[in-house]
């Protein structure tokens, strides 16, 4: 694949070049000299002119082609769009100001734009619904079906979907080592610093004192599963802060995990109202419970995203630390299954 050219004398300004295309992931070629550009010119999927290179580049009068940006460090520099035209440059960039769009613009020609991966938010109608399990447990699935899966906990006291799927000790990356990120991350080393299992990638919390997440934390890690992953799936809280509100934005859809019994409905009416607020596809799932389905569904408005019968010796397996059980004859394994067939038929 080509790289990005970088055409520059100034040490300085390359070194700030060197240091924002590692933030994308990106690799570059660095020409010193005109002549040294030539064979790269129109080879390379984007071109940044170091200013102090500028009128010695428009001399040589290069063709015209699309994604040449003309950066410096030099503010206010009346000279600098009289060097924008000469070497017919789309945009000046003014470091460090303008280091966000120079990362989305290194980003997008070595992660090239795919069809966004469908977003699933996954919460609870009240404590102890079994929404983590539930969003584990699509993961997994999808996982298997060799689906690129991201996995996403969302919930700062939930205890861990990394202990869920007896992943605690995994090396890899934790929300802790990503909360101060802002803009956009590389999908490629997102998911080389995060643990995978069988496939699965997941974002869990360290053990601890927990923070919550910063909304542009979130942001940024779940365009980068967008634009890498085939599905996301996000185990958000009860109790939404800004970084959940990030997530039902971008939700294809949420499934709102609501036991069958009057408390639960009533509980899940609570959580609904702030779901709304973020969201518009919201669907129940119902675990096992007195009243029926189309009762939970019908006093909630929601409609029905699928049954959950309650599963003999789940609880026992997840206190192992296996992993949840989804094979066929499991109600955990069938539910994902038909839900994960629709969504991909959905989105075809």
């Amino acid at each position: 694949m080509d790289r990005p050219l970088v055409i520059t004398e100034d040490h300085e300004l390359l070194d700030d070049l060197l240091r924002v295309a590692a933030a994308a992931g990106a690799e570059l070629d660095v020409a010193h000299a005109p002549a040294h550009a030539r064979p790269y010119w129109n080879r390379a999927p984007l071109i940044v002119v170091g200013g102090d290179m500028a009128d010695a580049l428009a001399a040589t009068g290069p063709p015209p082609r699309h994604r040449v940006f003309l950066v410096t460090q030099e503010r206010d520099d009346p000279d600098t769009w009289r060097k924008c035209v000469a070497v017919g440059a789309q945009a000046v960039l003014e470091l460090p100001a303008a280091e966000r769009r120079l990362v989305d613009e290194f980003a997008d020609v070595v992660e090239p734009p795919a069809g966004p991966a469908a977003v699933v938010c996954v919460t609870g109608g009240r404590g102890g619904a079994g929404a983590s399990v539930l969003a584990g447990s699509l993961a997994l699935s999808a996982s298997r079906r060799r689906l690129r899966t991201l996995l996403v906990d969302a919930d700062p006291l939930g205890g861990g979907l990394d202990l869920l799927l007896g992943q605690e000790e995994a090396d890899g990356a934790r929300w802790s080592d990503l909360v101060a990120r802002e803009g956009r991350v590389s999908c490629t080393a997102l998911q080389a610093a995060l643990p995978t299992l069988a496939g699965l990638t997941l974002l869990s919390f360290h053990r601890g004192e927990v923070r919550p997440i910063p909304a542009e934390a979130m942001r940024s890690v779940l365009e980068a599963g967008r634009r890498g992953f085939d599905l996301v799936v996000v185990d958000l809280p009860r109790h939404l802060d800004q970084a959940a509100a990030e997530a039902l934005g971008r939700a294809t859809t949420t499934l709102l995990v609501v036991p069958a019994d009057v408390r639960g409905v009533l509980a899940a009416a609570q959580v609904l109202v702030g779901l709304q607020a973020h969201t518009g596809d919201v669907r129940a799932v119902v675990r096992s419970g007195v009243l029926k389905d189309e009762v939970v569904t019908g006093s909630l408005g929601l409609p029905l995203g699928g049954s959950v019968p309650d599963q003999p010796r789940l609880a026992a397996a997840l206190d192992r630390g296996d992993v949840p059980p989804l094979g066929r004859r499991s109600s955990l394994g069938r539910f994902c299954s038909v839900f994960l067939h629709e969504l991909l038929e959905a989105d075809t």
